[in-house]
C-alpha cells in the first residue's frame, strides 16, 4: 500500500512542476507574448480572413457573450444533424444506428457545454465519424470556449494602464464608454491552437506508443482466456482520448471510458491521463498570476483550492484502501482495498484519487466504476461537484471560485467595516447580486431537479430507473443531476438514464449550468473594469493573504454545507450508517 499512495503522491507532484511552467506560457499567450509556436501565425490568420474577423477589434463583455453565444449555437445544430443521421454517413464499420432524437438532443448538449455526459455507450451508440467530426471537435471548441472565457476575466482584471499611470482617475471614468476586453475569437482560436492542440497531440503520441489503438478498423473477434469468443472494438481512440482529459471533457471512446483496457491499458497511462486531468485548471490558477503579475494572488487561490482537495482526496483514499464493512463481514478478503468496481491494475488507491481528481475538475471521466465506490467516497465525489470550484474545468473552473472571492471580499468588508474592493475595483449591489444569482442556480438546479425525479419514482416505482431504490437508489438520482449541473459528466452507472425523461431534464440542467455561471462572472467583470480604479492604501484588504484564503475557504464550505448536507444525509451518509 505504501507503492500505491507513492504513486498518487508522485502523480499529484509531477502535474504541480508542470502546471507552473504551463501557467507562464498560457498567460503568454493571452497576452500576446511571443511563443515558440508563433509559426502558426499564418493558420490564425488564414482562419480570420475566411470566417471575416477582425483580430484588431477590442470587444466590451456584452459583445465577447454574444459571439461566444452565436458560436455554441452553430455546433448544437452540427452536432444534432450528424447524431441523428450517423447510420447513413460514411466512417461506421460496426452499423451502428443514428439516435433517437431525445438521445441525439442529450449528447449534443452534454458536448456542447463540455460536459460529456453519456447516456449511450461508444462502442455502439456513435460511429466513427460522430466521435471525430463531432464529439472529438466539440471537446476542442468547448474547452477553447471555456478558457476563452477565462482569458476575458484576466483581462478585466487587470488594470488599464491610464489607471495605473495616474493615481487620481476622474469619478466618471468608464461610466459612459465600455472599456475593451481584447478579441474572444483571438482567445477562443489561440487556446485552440496554441495550448490544446500541442499537448493533445504530444499526449496522443505517449497512448499510442503504450497501446491505446489509433486505427480506422473496425470490431476485433477475440476469443478470451476463459474460452469465449468476443467483439472488441477498436478505432482512433488515442486522438479523442488525449484532448478528452487535457480539456477537461472526459467523454470516453469505450462505454466504461478509462476503466477500458484500451483507453487506459497501464498505470504508466493511468498516471498520464490523470496529470492531464488536472494540468490546465491548476496551469490557469498560475497564468492568472503570470497575466496580472500578482503572483501572491494566484498562489493563495492554488493554496485554498489544493487544501480542499487533498483534504477530501486524502479521505477517499483512506476509505477505499480499507475496504468495504459490508464485503469483509461475507468472509471476503479486503487487505488490497475496497476492489468492488475497481480495475488491478490501478488498485483501491489510484482509482480514488482518480475519482477526486476527475469530480474537482469537471473531467468526468474515470477508472473505476463510482456507483461501487464505498458511500463515503460517493458523497465526497459529489460534494467535489457540489462546490465545483477546487480547480474546476478550463478556463471556467476558475470563473467558479471568481465567484466564492466576490462574495468573500464582500463578507469580509462589511466585517471591518469597510467598502468591499477587489483588485482596486468597488463590490457593490450590483455585483454581489449576480454572484449570489450564480452561487445559488447550481444548487438549485441539483435540488429541484432531484426533488422531481424523486417525485416521479415514487408515483411509479416500476419505472424500472433504479437497481438500488434504496439510500443508494437516491444517491444516484443525486449523482446525475450534480454531475449535469457541475458540467461534470460521471455518474453512479446503476441509474438507467437512456430514457427521454432523463435525456430531457439532464439536457436543460445542462444548458442553464453551463452559460448562466460563465454569463455572470463575465458580466462581473465586465462591470468591475469599467470602474475607477482605487490605488491601494493602508485600508485595503489584501486579498492575497492567508487570512482572506481562509475567509474563501470558510465561504465555499458553509455555501456547499448549508446547501447539499440535508441531501447528502438522505443517500450516501444514510448508506454509511447502515454499512456499520
Amino acid at each position: 500500500m505504501l507503492y500505491e499512495l507513492l504513486g498518487i503522491t508522485l502523480i499529484f507532484g509531477l502535474t504541480v512542476l508542470l502546471a507552473l511552467p504551463l501557467g507562464r506560457y498560457i498567460a503568454n499567450v493571452y497576452l500576446g507574448q511571443p511563443t515558440w509556436l508563433d509559426f502558426l501565425s499564418p493558420l490564425e490568420e488564414w482562419v480570420y480572413k475566411i470566417c471575416r474577423i477582425n483580430p484588431k477589434k477590442e470587444m466590451t463583455w456584452q459583445e465577447h457573450l454574444v459571439a461566444l453565444l452565436t458560436i455554441n449555437s452553430l455546433w448544437f445544430f452540427w452536432m444534432m444533424f450528424i447524431l441523428m443521421n450517423q447510420g447513413r454517413l460514411p466512417l461506421n464499420p460496426d452499423g451502428n444506428p443514428s439516435m433517437s432524437p431525445d438521445l441525439a438532443f442529450n449528447t449534443a448538449v452534454s458536448f456542447l457545454v463540455n460536459c460529456n455526459l453519456q447516456h449511450y455507450s461508444g462502442e455502439t451508440g456513435v460511429t466513427y465519424l460522430s466521435q471525430l467530426a463531432g464529439l472529438m471537435f466539440m471537446q476542442f471548441v468547448t474547452a477553447g470556449t471555456g478558457m476563452a472565457a477565462g482569458a476575458i476575466v484576466f483581462k478585466a482584471m487587470k488594470p488599464s494602464p491610464q489607471s495605473l499611470s495616474s493615481q487620481k482617475a476622474s469619478p466618471s471614468e468608464g461610466r459612459g464608454l465600455e472599456r475593451g476586453l481584447g478579441n474572444f475569437y483571438v482567445y477562443f482560436l489561440k487556446s485552440c491552437t496554441r495550448i490544446l492542440l500541442p499537448l493533445s497531440l504530444v499526449s496522443a503520441l505517449l497512448l499510442v506508443f503504450n497501446g491505446v489503438p489509433m486505427n480506422w478498423e473496425g470490431k476485433a473477434s477475440i476469443v478470451t482466456m476463459q474460452g469465449d469468443s468476443v467483439q472488441v472494438s477498436r478505432g482512433p481512440a488515442a486522438a479523442m482520448i488525449a484532448i478528452k482529459q487535457i480539456g477537461t471533457n472526459g467523454g470516453g471512446w469505450f462505454g466504461v471510458n478509462s476503466a477500458h483496457p484500451l483507453e487506459n491499458p497501464s498505470y504508466f497511462t493511468n498516471a498520464v491521463e490523470n496529470i492531464l486531468i488536472l494540468l490546465i485548471p491548476i496551469a490557469f490558477v498560475f497564468a492568472l498570476g503570470f497575466y496580472l503579475n500578482r503572483k501572491k494572488l494566484a498562489w493563495m487561490i492554488f493554496g485554498v483550492m489544493t487544501f480542499g482537495f487533498l483534504l477530501m482526496a486524502g479521505a477517499s483514499v483512506y476509505v477505499e484502501m480499507q475496504g468495504n464493512p459490508a464485503i469483509s463481514a461475507l468472509g471476503i478478503d479486503q487487505s488490497h482495498g475496497s476492489m468492488e468496481g475497481k480495475e488491478v491494475r490501478f488498485g483501491a488507491a489510484a482509482s480514488a484519487f482518480w475519482g477526486m481528481a476527475t469530480t474537482a475538475t469537471s473531467n468526468g471521466s474515470v477508472n473505476a466504476m463510482h456507483d461501487s465506490m464505498t458511500p463515503l467516497s460517493g458523497a465526497l465525489q459529489m460534494l467535489d461537484m457540489m462546490i465545483n470550484a477546487l480547480y474546476g474545468g478550463v478556463g471556467v473552473g476558475f470563473l467558479n471560485f471568481y465567484i466564492f472571492i466576490i462574495i468573500a471580499v464582500f463578507i469580509s468588508g462589511l466585517m471591518v467595516g469597510r467598502t468591499p474592493e477587489f483588485l482596486g475595483k468597488k463590490i457593490e449591489a450590483k455585483e454581489m447580486k449576480i454572484a449570489t444569482l450564480v452561487a445559488l442556480l447550481h444548487t438549485l438546479l441539483i435540488l429541484a431537479f432531484t426533488a422531481l425525479s424523486s417525485f416521479v419514482f415514487v408515483q411509479n416505482p416500476n419505472i424500472g430507473w433504479l437497481n438500488n431504490p434504496g439510500f443508494h437508489g437516491f444517491s444516484e438520482m443525486l449523482y446525475e443531476y450534480t454531475s449535469s449541473s457541475a458540467n461534470n459528466g460521471s455518474g453512479f452507472e446503476g441509474l438507467a438514464d437512456n430514457n427521454p425523461f432523463w435525456n430531457i431534464t439532464c439536457g436543460i440542467v445542462l444548458l442553464l449550468s453551463r452559460y448562466l455561471p460563465i454569463i455572470g462572472p463575465v458580466a462581473i467583470a465586465g462591470i468591475l473594469a469599467n470602474k475607477k480604479y482605487i490605488p491601494e492604501s493602508s485600508g485595503t484588504l489584501q486579498t492575497d493573504t492567508a487570512t482572506f484564503g481562509f475567509m474563501v475557504l470558510a465561504v465555499i464550505f458553509i455555501v456547499a454545507a448549508l446547501s447539499f448536507f440535508p441531501a447528502l444525509a438522505l443517500g450516501p451518509l444514510a448508506e454509511y450508517f447502515t454499512l456499520r
